[in-house]
């Protein structure tokens, strides 16, 4: 019997676009999480072209009926790649975290990196915002999900921006190291 849930709140990074069933780094999570402890359940609430908008509009009710001890809230990058507000991003991302503290849960906040061709201001402030989150609501950050595999298309699918399944060990690597203490 689990004593805690984690809900994961993301885009199509981590609701396994382009993967087969099992995957995607959150299935691999959860392969991890019960081979160390069996104490909890992860619940992944991710949907592919989600925008902090959609993520804001949809949050409550997860949190409800997931009722999480801990979110792993991993949502931005759609905005970025569209070219959204990036106050508005902030504010959403800010309220989610929020709500989430509300309902008594640990946030862990996932940060993302857009390309070169957005420009240096626009990427510069787009990788502020988690960074500036993390530090204001005093919640672990990790800075970027792709951290280690980027620059290297074998690492991803014929899309250049969706990790393939290979990469989603590295992706689930990342993820523990900053989840691990808050077990």
């Amino acid at each position: 019997m689990a004593n805690g849930k984690i809900l994961v709140f993301g885009d199509s990074l981590s609701a396994g676009y382009g993967l087969q069933q099992g995957e995607g780094w959150v299935d691999l999570l959860e392969q991890k999480i019960t081979q160390k402890t069996r104490n909890y359940q992860v619940i992944n609430a991710s949907i592919s072209g989600d925008t902090t908008d959609n993520g804001l509009a949809r949050l409550a009710q997860a949190l409800d009926t997931v009722a999480p001890t801990i979110v792993v809230l991993e949502l931005g990058a759609n905005d970025g790649l569209r070219g959204l507000s990036l106050t508005n991003m902030q504010k959403n991302l800010e309220k989610m975290i929020d709500l989430s503290r509300a309902k008594k849960a640990q946030v862990l906040l996932i940060g993302m990196q857009l390309p070169p061709n957005y420009g240096a201001y626009y990427i510069e402030r787009f990788n502020r915002i988690y960074s500036d989150l993390a530090k204001s609501k005093k919640i672990p950050l990790l800075p970027f999900l792709l951290d280690g595999f980027e620059s290297d298309l074998s690492y991803f699918q014929a899309d250049r921006i969706h990790p393939n399944a290979i990469a989603q060990k590295i992706i689930v690597d990342n993820v523990w190291r900053e989840l691990k203490p808050l077990l």
